[in-house]
């Protein structure tokens, strides 16, 4: 049965994507009528503006971190303080995620799947955090959790910690970040249908090897590249996490909120260090997200909404 259901959702795929091939050669083709002169001055626009803003400040984040020499740089890496900030940046990743990566799979399964009361408001819902401030969304679990908040006191009864503790960061780094990976996802299941799902269930696949055999595969490139940007955000959140953080050095500061404890302190070689490796690790998302463009380009597009 399951080599019968590969090959008949293959034979789908490879139906449609003649047209896929023809849609992406068409993308090339001008559709103005400016000369070359038009296209050579937005390529110089776009390329002076990315210089401008993205390449000269890394060129002075890098210069600022070896300013003093390799020595300080590595110093300012070893030091306690750094080193915990780097540890509490990668487990608040490592938690938040793994949890963005269910409710994104679980959310987009549910919208671009079925039909339900309350569809477009959840669809809102996943937005909110693109419109709502971070600090704001700090501050709202402040009022939730803090120590005279709605459920502070309870908390407290208890011995639970959620503001001012990691609880808190994780939390304020999940609801930043977890738009990311449904985002990505729904606007291609939406695009998918449910053809593949029903020919397997045609042939007798159960619901678990259906989303196993079908789904995902259809989905996996958007799923990782979804994944990418949603590390990348988390690792980098600063507002949402000031906020709940009380930027206890050593306990609750994640990168960014170290590097402005330095720099607030004129320790400019160790911020910018610091700083330097939070650039790095961007870079290396970056790398990867271009990687999968690059490799799977066709399957990345198709994720663009109709």
């Amino acid at each position: 049965m399951s080599d019968t259901l590969v090959n008949a959702t293959h034979g789908d795929r490879q139906r449609v994507a003649p047209a896929r091939a023809k849609t992406h050669s068409r993308r090339h083709t001008p559709v103005t009528g400016e000369g070359p002169w038009a296209r050579r001055l937005l390529i110089a626009l776009a390329i002076a503006f990315l210089a401008l803003f993205l390449l000269m400040p890394l060129i002075v984040v890098f210069t600022e971190a070896l300013r003093a020499g390799f020595g300080a740089f590595f110093d300012a890496l070893a030091e306690p303080d750094a080193l915990a900030a780097v540890r509490l940046t990668l487990m608040v990743a490592a938690i938040a995620v793994p949890l963005n990566l269910v409710f994104g799979i679980a959310a987009a399964w549910a919208i671009a799947k079925f039909e339900f009361p309350g569809k477009s408001f959840l669809v809102t819902l996943i937005d909110l955090p693109f419109s709502v401030s971070p600090v704001v969304a700090g501050l709202v679990y402040v009022l939730l959790f803090g120590a005279q908040g709605l459920f502070g006191p309870w908390l407290q009864s208890v011995g639970f910690q959620v503001i001012f503790a990691v609880p808190g960061i994780v939390l304020a780094t999940v609801f930043v970040t977890f738009p990311f990976v449904a985002r990505e996802l729904i606007p291609l299941m939406e695009e998918q249908g449910t053809g593949d799902e029903e020919v397997a269930m045609t042939l007798g696949a159960s619901g678990l090897q259906t989303f196993l055999r079908v789904t995902l595969p259809n989905i996996r490139f958007a799923l990782l590249y979804g994944v990418l940007l949603c590390n990348a955000r988390a690792m980098g959140e600063f507002g949402a996490v000031a906020v709940v953080s009380g930027r206890i050095r050593g306990f609750t500061t994640t990168m960014p909120l170290h590097v402005e404890i330095l720099y607030n302190e004129y320790n400019s070689v160790a911020a910018f260090a610091v700083a330097s490796l939070l650039a790095l690790l961007a870079l290396v998302t970056l790398a990867a997200k271009a990687y999968l463009e690059s490799r799977y380009g066709d399957a990345l597009a198709s994720r663009t909404p109709r």
